[in-house]
């Protein structure tokens, strides 16, 4: 049974399982929290008391940043302070934006993931692709979103497009202009829900129609190349009227891999099914005798665009995974250096001793 102090975090996704790991931290004197939103070394932390500032040192020199969407044990006082993470069930995870080889946690404890993309324009099919990759990699469940029906006199063509490109995601349309799909919307979009996707494609104003109210910043696109500005400048965490949460975004410009190869797999499923049925297991899908996806390709069941896409993701993937492993092989001849260096500083040591 979840205990009464915690009671009130449910708006905010607490559960049974959840109170059953924290109990050896409330043995501690700490109490439980959510993180709402992280900024410069302070972390809102939504707790049963309400919704305080919190210092967070103390988990980030512990290797692992806090994010929106963490379950943290907090210790109370004056400043507040986050003794540690609980295990994450899901994370959305990417590549550095600083271009390194550790990967970058968007938000933690994710439920649904709301790939965002507007249909002014047509929607572009690769960044889709991307996305989708990323979230099928967290453990989140995919829903593809794409906003601004309003715009176009038939948003029907578009939807069968990006459903082909989407297997086993859910692809709505919707317009918060004038509530079109809203409610199939508020129906896929459950638990702790995360909106990703470049600037202007909606989000915010996604969000606020799910919310019921204009609580999250939203900016009109330059009308030049449809692109908008980061009304949105960090991960916040909001409670949904209907039960779950809201992780509101910055739009995305770099959404780089991070070991996304499970990830890569579920967003070309058809792909991967095609393969299954090539002559050779090691099949390259590009000139070998009996390759299913090129027949998938030359009977018009598969786009070449997708293979294509298929293709660079795999490279970008593999490449980060070769970098991310040399970065450990060198930590670990440090450490071995390291301990090297130590051993000889004993041996001399024993040696002047031992004069």
């Amino acid at each position: 049974m979840t205990s009464g102090s915690s009671a009130s975090l449910h708006a905010y996704g607490w559960d049974d399982a959840l109170d059953t790991a924290f109990a050896s931290h409330r043995d501690a004197g700490l109490v439980p929290g959510r993180i709402v939103a992280v900024d410069r070394g302070l972390a809102d932390t939504a707790t049963a008391d309400g919704v305080l500032r919190a210092d967070t040192r103390a988990v980030t020199a512990s290797g692992q940043p806090p994010v929106t969407g963490d379950w943290a044990a907090v210790r109370p006082g004056d400043p507040a302070s986050l003794a540690a993470l609980l295990p994450r069930r899901t994370a959305i995870v990417r590549a550095s934006a600083s271009g390194d080889s550790r990967g970058q946690a968007l938000a933690a404890n994710v439920d649904t993931v709301a790939v965002v993309c507007p249909l002014g324009g047509g929607p572009d099919l690769a960044r889709i692709e991307r996305l989708l990759a990323l979230a099928w990699d967290s453990g989140a469940v995919p829903v593809v979103v794409l906003t601004k029906a309003d715009l176009v006199d038939d948003p029907e063509p578009a939807r069968a497009e990006v459903a082909a490109a989407a297997p086993g995601a859910a692809v709505l349309t919707v317009s918060a202009a004038d509530g079109t799909g809203l409610d199939a919307a508020t129906a896929e979009l459950t638990g702790t829900v995360v909106l990703l996707g470049p600037s202007g494609a909606g989000k915010s104003t996604l969000g606020n129609a799910l919310l019921g109210e204009d609580r999250l910043a939203t900016g009109a696109v330059r009308a030049g190349d449809g692109k908008g500005r980061h009304t949105t400048v960090r991960r916040e965490l909001v409670p949904l009227p209907g039960g779950g949460v809201l992780i509101d975004t910055p739009g995305l410009r770099g959404i780089g891999l991070f070991d996304s190869g499970r990830g890569v797999e579920q967003a070309f499923a058809d792909i991967e099914a095609f393969a299954e049925h090539c002559r050779f297991a090691d099949c390259a899908h590009d000139s070998e005798p009996g390759c299913a996806v090129q027949e998938a390709i030359e009977d018009g069941a598969l786009p070449r665009r997708r293979l294509d896409s298929y293709r660079k993701l795999l490279r970008e993937n593999d490449w980060i995974a070769a970098r991310t492993d040399a970065r450990l092989r060198a930590e670990r001849n440090d450490r071995w250096k390291a301990i090297t260096r130590a051993q000889r500083q004993a041996y001399r040591l024993n040696g002047r001793k031992d004069r």
